[in-house]
C-alpha cells in the first residue's frame, strides 16, 4: 500500500475525515483533491508531478473539446480528441510498456541495447483510462466539460479508487460532482449513514484482503515454490485453485475497500465484482469479474471499432483485438497478451458454437467447465513466462505424476482442505442469502431492528480486530492489482 496500512488506518484517512466533515460542502473536494495527492506523493513522490500533469493537461484538452463542439466546429474538436487520446495512450506506453517494446526490439535486431528500465507509477493505467474515458464522453455529448480544475482533479485523483480502481467513468459520477460543487450546507444525517455504510462495506473489503487473499496467497506461494518432481497434478490443482481465490478475495477486497472510502466522503460508486466464479460460462465470468474495466473496453474499444455490426470477419477480429489490448493492460509481458488471446478465442467459440451446446447441459457440467477454463487462464496470467505456463500445465495433467510424495505436502493438503472449502462459499453469494435471511426473521419490530444493528456491528468490529492482528503479523500488504 501507499501508506503502510497502520499510518494509513490510524492516521492519516481519520484525520482527512474528521477536516472533510468539518468543511462546508462546496470546500470539501479542494480537501479531498489536497488529501489525494498527498496520499499519492507519500509513496510516489517521482510521480506525483506526472499526474499532476495529466489532470491540467485532461483538464484543458476536455475545455478545448468542448469549446469546439458548442461552436459546431466538428473537424477541430475531432483533432483536438485525437491529439489527447494519443497523448495519453503515449504517457501510458512510456511507462508502462517501453521495457517491453525495447526487449522485443532486441530480439528481432538480435542487439543488446542498455536500458536502465522505469519503474511503472502506481495506478496509471487506471487514471489514464478515466482521463480519457471523459474525453470521449465530452465528444460524444454525454457529458459537459468539468469547469472546475479542482473538481476535475478530485474525480481523477480521488486516492479510494486512484492506485487499483475501480475505473469510474465521470458520466455516472457528474451528478454527484455538481451537487457537491453547489452544496454549502451538510446534511449531518446524510453524512452519518455515508459514514455507517463506508465503514461497513471497508471492513469487508479489509477482511477479504488480509484474512483471506493473504492466507490463500501464502498457500499458493508455498505450492508454486515447490520443485517440478515433486508438484504432483493434485497439488498443481490445489495450488491454482489458491491462486484463483487469492486474486479474488485480493481484488474484490480492494474494491470493497475503495467503494467504502468513498462512501465515506459521500461518493456511491460501481459496483466491479459480482459473485464471479459462480458464472456457468466464461461470457458470464466477464460480465461478473473486474465489471469496470471491461464495460471501459467495450464501450470505447469494442463499440467503436463497428462492435458486431460490420460481419463476423470484423467481429472476430474486434473480439480478439479487444481482449488482446485487455491482456495488455494487465502487465507489460507477452503472457498477458497470450491470457488476453485466450479468453478471446473462448468467448468467440462460446458466442458461435458453444453457448447452445451447454444449455442442454446440467448445470454442474456447466459449471465444471468455466472453472477448468478460469483456472487455465490463471495458470496463463500468473506465470512469468510462456514457458513456467508450459511446465506447470505439465503439473496439472499428471506430467509429474499424481501422488502425494512428502508427509509435509500431505500436512499442507489436509490442513488447506478446510480453508479452502471456506474460500468457496466466501466466494458465493451465500453468507449474503443467509445473512438476509436472518435479518428479516430478527427484523420485525423495534426490539428485532436494534438486535440486528448489534450484531452486525458487533461482526464489523470482530472483523476489524481480527484484520488488525493480522496485519500486526503481516508487515508487508501488497495487493497484487498496484502493479497493473
Amino acid at each position: 500500500m501507499v501508506f503502510s496500512s497502520f499510518v494509513f488506518l490510524f492516521r492519516f484517512l481519520p484525520a482527512v475525515l474528521a477536516v472533510y466533515y468539518c468543511l462546508p460542502g462546496c470546500v470539501r473536494q479542494f480537501w479531498l483533491l489536497l488529501s489525494s495527492l498527498l496520499f499519492y506523493a507519500w509513496g510516489e513522490p517521482d510521480y506525483v508531478i506526472l499526474l499532476i500533469f495529466s489532470i491540467v493537461v485532461n483538464y484543458l484538452f476536455g475545455i478545448l473539446i468542448g469549446y469546439y463542439k458548442n461552436q459546431c466546429r466538428r473537424k477541430a474538436a475531432g483533432i483536438v480528441m485525437i491529439t489527447a487520446v494519443s497523448a495519453n495512450v503515449l504517457l501510458l506506453c512510456v511507462f508502462k510498456y517501453s521495457v517491453m517494446i525495447l526487449e522485443l526490439f532486441e530480439n528481432i535486431c538480435s542487439i543488446q541495447i542498455n536500458f536502465a528500465g522505469i519503474i511503472l507509477p502506481a495506478g496509471i493505467s487506471f487514471y489514464t483510462f478515466q482521463s480519457i474515458s471523459y474525453l470521449a464522453d465530452i465528444w460524444r455529448g454525454d457529458v459537459k466539460p468539468q469547469r472546475s480544475i479542482v473538481s476535475f482533479g478530485m474525480y481523477i485523483a480521488m486516492f479510494p479508487q486512484l492506485i487499483a480502481g475501480p475505473v469510474v467513468r465521470y458520466k455516472f459520477i457528474e451528478a454527484q460532482i455538481e451537487k457537491k460543487q453547489k452544496n454549502w450546507r451538510n446534511d449531518f444525517s446524510r453524512d452519518i449513514r455515508n459514514l455507517a455504510y463506508g465503514i461497513g462495506r471497508f471492513v469487508i473489503g479489509l477482511s477479504k484482503k488480509v484474512i483471506l487473499a493473504n492466507n490463500a496467497g501464502i498457500l499458493w506461494q508455498q505450492i508454486s515454490g515447490m520443485e517440478n518432481g515433486e508438484l504432483s497434478g493434485i497439488m498443481a490443482w490445489f495450488g491454482i485453485m489458491a491462486f484463483a481465490f487469492q486474486i479474488y478475495f485480493d481484488f474484490s477486497g480492494y474494491s470493497d475497500m475503495a467503494l467504502g472510502l468513498a462512501a465515506m466522503f459521500g461518493f456511491r460508486l460501481e459496483e466491479n465484482f459480482n459473485y464471479p466464479y459462480i458464472s456457468k460460462n466464461i461470457t458470464e465470468f466477464w460480465r461478473r469479474w473486474h465489471i469496470s474495466i471491461g464495460s471501459w473496453f467495450r464501450e470505447y474499444v469494442y463499440i467503436p471499432l463497428g462492435g458486431n455490426r460490420k460481419g463476423r470477419g470484423r467481429h472476430i477480429f474486434n473480439i480478439l483485438l479487444v481482449w488482446m489490448l485487455t491482456g495488455l493492460w494487465h502487465g507489460a509481458s507477452f503472457n498477458f497478451l497470450l491470457w488476453g488471446f485466450y479468453f478471446g478465442v473462448i468467448i468467440l467459440l462460446e458466442k458461435y458454437i458453444i453457448l447452445k451446446a451447454l444449455e442442454y447441459l446440467p448445470g454442474v457440467i456447466q459449471y465444471v467447465y468455466s472453472m477448468i477454463l478460469i483456472l487455465f487462464g490463471w495458470v496463463i496470467f500468473e506465470a512469468d513466462s510462456i514457458g513456467e505456463a508450459v511446465k506447470y500445465f505439465k503439473a496439472l495433467f499428471g506430467g509429474n505424476g499424481w501422488g502425494i510424495r512428502s508427509d509435509s505436502v500431505h500436512y499442507m493438503l489436509y490442513t488447506g482442505l478446510f480453508f479452502m472449502i471456506l474460500l468457496f462459499i466466501g466466494a458465493t453469494p451465500l453468507p449474503a442469502i443467509l445473512w438476509n435471511k436472518a435479518e428479516k426473521m430478527l427484523s420485525g419490530g423495534r426490539r428485532g431492528m436494534v438486535i440486528c444493528s448489534l450484531i452486525k456491528n458487533t461482526g464489523y468490529m470482530a472483523l476489524m480486530l481480527v484484520s488488525t492482528a493480522y496485519l500486526v503479523e503481516q508487515s508487508y500488504n501488497p495487493f497484487l492489482y498496484f502493479r497493473f
